[in-house]
């Protein structure tokens, strides 16, 4: 791994920050003079309506050098990894399948050349960027750096999720250098670059085309706990002041890529302010809720971000993580319990393995289980747990597995399901098998079951302490 460049961020989720690179270039008490300080033009970015509530109101300042608007006409470009549309049909882009799926590591890219835009390829999705509903899930496998380039999204929020190699990203807004274990967030239209400081590189990304990533609410939690705003990092400002050179801007726009050319870097913001940029929050400073009693709780203790649906209380997606935590729970069986869910399930693996699943899951691959799609442990995880000496563990002190969840039905790219195709040759043909010898264990004669006496079960315990004395 390289060495962490030593950037200044700001801290403090969804704030209003302000920054610099020359000092006073920052305009005092307007946001748009007549004449800006050192010859720089205002520009704003909007990320939300004029008129949404002020706590959903999302903008930034931006004092460059020259305004975004001085390029070439946009031109289309080829993007044979995107979907377009996530419609299912015998002509479109995407099939479903309830099956429960996982893939081996998806394979980086076997030619030289390959940067983070043109190895960006869909696995699965739903809705349409056009109407600002759904979601996409992607992956890059990339081995080359950006040079004289820089990309966009119009089409949503992007959650980048780095596994193997760290990204250096140079955005408008200043520099983010994010490691395996770390995640970043680039808001819809926020031009920016990557440089692979590691060599080739691999990372999953979740692209939500409505609203935006929030803190979920902490409930009966309180105010403390999962992941604390003051962790969140912002860039500062760091510009370019580069002419009479080709830079290729490509924007992603309905799903689809168009690029256009200008003569200056479009990174020569010498300020700005406002609470719309991109961040990066640290995985290992997550604030982990588990039971210190008995069973296991539903994963969503573990979320880091979330993007709220219309429906209160369901999420149109939701960022969690399994970090490495004790498990100290009594009498219970401690992996994930059998599932069946009213939302899909789209998991990764970072590094180290995941509790659910003895093998087969690796670092770099991914599982998707639909909704109302049965999953959960493999039979080997299950007979493991189900007579494991319940002491204290610390549960895979080198290992971070992931979810995106969603209340959306997710179509899969042919890319990722086909399999004359890179990421649909990745597919375990044989995954369903982890749970085909599972053993009966059901004797309508013995209450006590296999693994001992009622007084091992939860039954038993509540039993026992109606009998106890105060």
């Amino acid at each position: 791994m390289s060495k962490a460049p030593a950037y200044k961020y700001l801290s403090g989720f969804g704030n209003q920050h302000s920054t610099e690179a020359l000092e006073g270039a920052l305009p005092e008490g307007q946001n748009s003079p007549q004449k800006c300080s050192y010859g720089l033009y205002a520009e704003q970015l909007s990320g939300s309506a004029f008129t949404a509530p002020r706590h959903d109101n999302l903008r930034s300042w931006l004092y460059r050098i020259r305004p975004s608007v001085c390029h070439t006409p946009y031109t289309t470009a080829p993007s044979p990894g995107l979907v377009r549309s996530f419609a299912v049909g015998p002509d479109s882009d995407c099939q479903s399948t309830p099956n429960q799926l996982r893939w081996s590591p998806f394979e980086l890219p076997k030619h030289d050349g390959v940067d983070f835009v043109s190895g960006l390829r869909t696995v699965c999705g739903s809705g349409d960027p056009s109407t600002r509903s759904g979601l996409a899930i992607l992956v890059y496998l990339a081995n080359a750096d950006m040079s004289r380039k820089a990309f966009y999204n119009a089409d949503g929020e992007m959650l980048i999720v780095p596994q193997q190699g760290a990204l250096h990203i140079q955005t408008e807004m200043g520099y983010l250098y994010v490691e395996p274990n770390e995640i970043a967030v680039i808001p819809r239209g926020v031009r920016f670059s990557v440089k692979l400081p590691d060599g080739p590189s691999r990372g999953y990304i979740l692209e939500v085309f409505d609203r935006r990533f929030e803190l979920p609410d902490l409930g009966p939690i309180g105010a403390n706990g999962l992941a604390n705003p003051r962790d969140f990092l912002y860039p500062t400002a760091a510009y370019e002041d580069i002419d009479n050179t080709s830079y290729e801007i490509t924007g992603k726009f309905q799903g689809q890529l168009f690029r256009l050319e200008q003569s200056h870097s479009p990174f020569d913001v010498v300020a700005w302010h406002g609470n719309y940029a991109p961040y990066k929050y640290d995985l290992r400073k997550f604030c982990t809720v588990n039971t210190v009693s008995f069973d296991h709780p539903d994963p969503s203790i573990f979320t880091v971000l979330t993007c709220k649906s219309a429906n209160p209380g369901t999420a149109l997606a939701d960022f969690v993580i399994f970090p490495p935590r004790w498990m100290v729970g009594e009498h219970t069986f401690r992996p994930p319990y059998y599932h069946r869910n009213c939302m899909s399930e789209f998991m990764g693996l970072i590094s180290g393995g995941y509790d659910a699943k003895a093998e087969g899951f690796l670092p770099g691959g991914a599982s998707l289980h639909s909704i109302m799609s049965p999953h959960g442990p493999d039979q080997a995880t299950f007979d493991k747990a189900s007579t494991d000496d319940l002491k204290p563990v610390k549960l895979r002190p080198d290992g971070l597995a992931f979810m995106f969840e969603t209340c959306h039905t997710l179509s899969l790219s042919r890319w990722a399901l086909q399999k004359d195709q890179p990421g649909g040759k990745m597919l375990q043909d044989n995954y369903y098998q982890c749970w085909t010898g599972l053993k009966k264990y059901f004797d309508p004669t013995k209450k006590e079951g296999k693994w001992g006496s009622s007084s091992g079960t939860i039954g038993g315990i509540f039993e026992a302490m109606k009998n106890m004395s105060v």
